[in-house]
């Protein structure tokens, strides 16, 4: 089965966005599989996790070998990945278990599982750690897990079938990107209550700041393109067209390039953000869907969904150096900062897809 026709499903079953990705599919519990957006410390001083939706594993990948390290075990229909601030969680939704798993990320095991919203999608942590948001696309609301207990502490309803989770640097807001609605949350998180509603593209599905926090760039999967949301004014700016079903997005550290993984077209849009267009297409897997940028906008890794493998992209040029083989229907995607054996603390973007 391919991710458009997982897609299509988790369409059909939350709202008929578009005739067009109404094909059958196989597992109730699919969804866009973008991440929450890692950066990396150096190209070869990393790891790389990639939530497997098929195999109900979390791929672990050396980026200094390119090899898959370990493979954990997880719940039924993984589908995004966060790392916590300090290196020593990383986080997983089912999507078909309604529940998060909690990894150690030292010895690389479950140490909990927390039951969430229906069909759990997007998750990311807060900067201060204290907190993890995931989107539940299935019950058109977001889960406010406490790190400290394990448990969820409070549900935040917003749009149609949300998928993509943002949070500022500060903490102060969470943005949050609903498919069947077509628009972006604002979420006050002091007072867990949504403030705003932006109107933005079709389909919108994964979100990303720029590291000066005065943009939001959101990916729209079924108009094919990129909306540019100004964060002062909370308002579309501009919509950039990418390539076919854009989901995974990430920016560069410097903020000068989004990448955008297209599902439909087997390839990555970069875009420049001071022209404001498309300056380079890169190919790469079949169905590419998660993305993970590293800190120095060296590196882009991007999940993809139908080939069941990670291609690695240099930035300049713009190319595909590397492609590792990981589980079945790879989704979302985070990195973090240290070697096989070690995790120390990510330099993780507020977000991910992955």
């Amino acid at each position: 089965m391919t991710r458009s026709q997982d897609l299509a499903q988790r369409a059909a079953v939350v709202l008929c966005v578009t005739a067009a990705l109404m094909a059958p599919g196989n597992l109730a519990g699919a969804s866009v599989g973008t991440t929450a957006v890692g950066l990396l410390s150096s190209r070869s001083d990393a790891l790389v996790y990639i939530a497997n939706l098929h195999s109900d594993t979390v791929s672990v990948v050396d980026t200094g070998t390119g090899m898959v390290v370990d493979s954990v075990p997880v719940g039924d229909g993984p589908d995004s990945v966060a790392v916590s601030q300090d290196g020593s969680r990383v986080y997983v939704t089912n999507s078909a278990a309604d529940t998060v798993s909690v990894i150690d990320a030292r010895t690389r095991t479950v140490i909990a599982t927390v039951a969430v919203g229906d069909e759990p999608s997007r998750v990311t942590v807060s900067p201060d750690n204290r907190n993890v948001y995931v989107a539940n696309v299935g019950s058109d609301n977001v889960s406010v897990i406490s790190t400290r207990t394990r448990a969820v502490t409070d549900t935040i309803a917003v749009g149609d079938a949300p998928l993509g989770v943002a949070v500022t640097p500060d903490g102060c807001t969470l943005y949050v990107a609903n498919a069947a609605s077509g628009t972006v949350s604002v979420v006050r998180t002091a007072t867990r209550t949504v403030t705003g509603t932006i109107p933005v593209g079709s389909g919108p599905t994964a979100l990303v700041l720029t590291p000066d926090g005065r943009r939001l760039y959101v990916s729209n999967l079924t108009s094919d393109d990129v909306s540019v949301v100004d964060v002062h004014d909370g308002a579309e700016s501009d919509r950039i067209p990418v390539g076919d079903q854009p989901a995974g997005i990430g920016v560069r550290p410097d903020g000068r390039q989004v990448y955008v993984a297209n599902i439909g077209s087997d390839n990555v849009s970069v875009i420049s953000t001071r022209g404001g267009a498309v300056t380079e297409t890169v190919a790469v897997g079949d169905g590419p869907n998660g993305l993970a940028v590293g800190p120095d906008g060296s590196l882009v890794y991007v999940s993809n969904f139908d080939s069941d493998t990670l291609s690695v992209i240099d930035t300049s040029p713009a190319r595909v150096t590397n492609t590792v083989t990981v589980g079945d229907g790879p989704t979302g995607v985070a990195a973090v900062q240290g070697k096989a054996g070690t995790a120390r603390g990510p330099n993780t973007a507020p977000v991910q897809l992955a």
